[in-house]
């Protein structure tokens, strides 16, 4: 047996495998980077940013040494920047905006926004304070970006906050749902803990419809915030998907940030299905784990896979490859029970379907074998339909309707923000949008009890 193989077994390749892969800046490099910023006055950088943070303005701060006072202008209008400086697709938002990709190239705005943010997580800066309290109660279902947003915001302006989540630790997504290797674990807590220290309950372990119920949150809070994103991947629906060696993209990335690295990769061949961020998650992820060989099947072709172009670039620079208009049909099992191989049908797109995406047909006659040790789903995420008709909201297939302006539900004391108000054609679904949702729904709440409060002296 190699050395090599060794450490993977005895897990010190894993480990060195899922820390973060990309460096901070220094302070010599973000200086640099900061003194090429024109600063501009009417900054497409800014309103390329869907939280709308002074991006000229904490850069500005950096470029003066006021690298405290840098973390503040952004995470005052992203209550998740630390995390956003990581995993958002700046080259197609704010970087995508910079004036100065049409002469040199763009500022790294989110390295810099990286640099100030970790320069606050070393430091324990406390950046936030609460308002005075004004004795109303929120209760908020789900701890990720949009849940965490809306009690920032929410806190700040004087109400009580008590955030209900079924794990064990707060932050969503953010925590369990993105490699760790592009966003550490810790970075999600530290963004936990400036919501915490403001006064906000988080209750974890604590699963609603299960230790409370939807009725007693609408009785006992003056509002309810529904922001509970999506739940599992769904299942294939193929033959031979009760065999071993079937893995859930959501699972294996949060069993990797939990410090869990799964020892049957080692070696094998990955199949993941899927062409979204997840999948890609799943494919570095199995990278990393010591698979021999990782392929991504997508039945549509690269111009349709839906995960952001840098993911793509990481994806290919760690040995993935990519199998397009493939489709799954049968898994083919030994005599033990495990996946050895399988059946594919190769697809071409004719027309489109009802969402306006090319619609893929598998092409007849057209099937062969694949050699697979283990399958990675990856198509999509199931939605917590149960809960929200608990609340008795109206939605559809799982997507809860709100109102655009004030993101109400069909319960007027009900709100929703983030991926359980995401679907086809209503926006795109991303860390820094949460963000911005739970921004406005905190500031919606406010708004109806002040017009409320007004109401009552008149």
């Amino acid at each position: 047996m190699s050395d090599l193989l060794k450490n993977f077994i005895s897990g010190e390749v894993l480990t060195k495998n899922f820390e973060e892969s990309k460096p901070s800046f220094n302070s010599q490099e973000a200086l640099d980077e900061a003194n090429r910023c024109l600063y501009c006055y009417d900054a497409p950088c800014i309103t390329a940013c869907p939280t709308g943070i002074d991006i000229p303005g904490f850069i500005k701060k950096i470029a003066s040494g006021n690298v405290k006072g840098s973390a503040k202008t952004i995470m005052e209008s992203n209550p998740v920047g630390a995390s956003c400086a990581r995993v958002c697709p700046t080259e197609e938002l704010c970087e995508g905006a910079c004036v100065l990709n049409h002469s040199t190239k763009p500022i790294p705005i989110g390295d810099l926004q990286r640099f100030s943010t970790d320069w606050a997580i070393q430091n324990e800066a406390i950046l936030f304070k609460a308002g005075k309290k004004n004795g109303k109660t929120v209760a908020i279902i789900g701890s990720g970006p949009a849940g965490l947003s809306t009690a920032r915001e929410l806190a700040r302006l004087g109400y009580e906050v008590t955030i209900y989540e079924a794990k064990e630790e707060a932050g969503g997504l953010d925590t369990f749902g993105i490699v760790p290797f592009r966003l550490p674990k810790e970075i999600s807590l530290w963004e936990v803990e400036q919501v915490k220290q403001l006064g906000v309950e988080i209750r974890t372990n604590t699963e609603v419809g299960k230790d409370i119920y939807a009725d007693e949150l609408v009785e006992q809070y003056d509002a309810v915030v529904l922001s509970v994103g999506m739940s599992k991947v769904p299942m294939l629906g193929i033959e031979g998907e009760e065999l071993e060696g079937i893995y859930d993209a959501i699972d294996l990335v949060e069993r990797t940030k939990n410090g869990d690295y799964p020892k049957e990769f080692i070696g094998k061949r990955v199949a993941v299905i899927g062409a979204g961020n997840t999948a890609i998650d799943g494919a570095t992820t199995s990278v990393r784990l010591g698979a021999e060989n990782v392929k991504i099947l997508y039945r549509r072709t690269e111009a349709e896979m839906t995960a952001y172009d840098f993911e793509y670039e990481f994806a290919k620079q760690d040995g993935v490859e990519f199998r397009w208009l493939t489709n799954p049909k049968r898994l083919i099992g030994d005599g033990d029970g495990r996946i050895t191989q399988m059946e594919c049908i190769r697809m071409e797109l004719k027309g489109s379907g009802a969402d306006g995406r090319p619609r893929p047909v598998e092409i007849e006659g057209s099937e062969f074998l694949m050699d697979v040790d283990i399958v990675v789903k990856a198509i999509g995420q199931t939605r917590y339909e149960k809960l929200i008709e608990a609340f008795g909201l109206e939605h559809k297939d799982g997507v809860i309707m709100v109102d655009s302006d004030t993101f109400v539900t069909s319960n007027p004391k009900v709100y929703a923000a983030g991926d359980v108000i995401f679907g086809k054609g209503n926006g795109e679904a991303m860390v820094v949008t949460a963000a911005q949702q739970g921004k406005e729904t905190a500031l919606a709440i406010h708004e109806r009890f002040k017009e409320s409060a007004m109401e009552s002296v008149y």
